[in-house]
């Protein structure tokens, strides 16, 4: 992939900021996205803690080390909300059966500010649960593919105003994977399917939060870093 400068990619971004492209950012994500005393509301479950790392968990032991602080400090935007909770599913079915509905994404998507940028990534534990596919247009929120469609559907009418990309993760494969890639192109979401991402238990390591960052700035650049016209500028 085509990699931008850290000076370069500053100038960059605050072109876009002057021009009214995205300034704040919202994540709404499971495990991957969180980080003790950093997501909103705090009662959401975290998986990365300070003080609990390796080798239990990853070697990611500070705030900063996260692939969302990596790229909102490199970028020099600000923070809207962060609302990840650990274990969530994108529908209202969680492990074991368990009914998610008061942590689904779908329960939690209304919940996420006034930003300008909205990065979700979601749907590993979907796929960990192995929660019921399902059909699109049904109603059944209970089953993967409506519960995802209802999301696309519905975030760009919660933020009008707000560019949405959904990151895939990387070991989301199967017919789950082919029915997220074409319901954010049914629903018109950027979707940034990750690449040979650095895990140790299933979760990115410091190495693996790096290349998430890398490339989502990567992506951004590459697919327009807002919904108005905000081009890489010629070298």
């Amino acid at each position: 992939m085509k990699k931008v400068s850290f000076s370069i990619l500053g100038i960059l971004f605050a072109l876009c900021i002057y021009a009214h492209c995205p300034a704040k950012v919202s994540i709404l994500g499971d495990s991957y996205s969180t980080f003790q005393n950093h997501v909103v509301p705090d009662t959401n479950y975290v998986w990365y803690f300070a003080d609990a790392n390796e080798p239990d968990r990853t070697d990611v032991a500070t705030v900063d080390d996260t692939w969302w602080m990596r790229f909102i400090t490199r970028s020099g935007l600000q923070l809207e909300q962060n609302n990840s909770f650990s274990g969530a599913t994108v529908c209202n079915l969680g492990y074991e059966g368990n009914d998610y509905s008061d942590r689904s994404f779908i329960r939690r998507m209304d919940s996420l500010g006034k930003p300008d940028l909205i990065l979700v990534f979601g749907a590993t534990n979907d796929c960990w649960a192995k929660v019921p596919l399902g059909k699109k247009g049904s109603d059944d929120l209970y089953t993967f593919i409506p519960a995802m469609d209802k999301m696309l559907r519905e975030l760009p009418s919660l933020y009008p105003d707000a560019r949405i990309v959904f990151m895939l993760n990387d070991e989301i494969q199967g017919d789950m994977r082919k029915a997220i890639i074409e319901l954010c192109r049914d629903n018109n979401t950027a979707c940034l399917q990750l690449q040979n991402i650095s895990k140790r238990q299933g979760h990115p390591d410091k190495a693996g939060m790096l290349q998430i960052s890398d490339q989502l700035t990567d992506f951004l650049h590459d697919n327009g870093c807002c919904r108005r016209k905000c081009h890489k500028q010629d070298k």
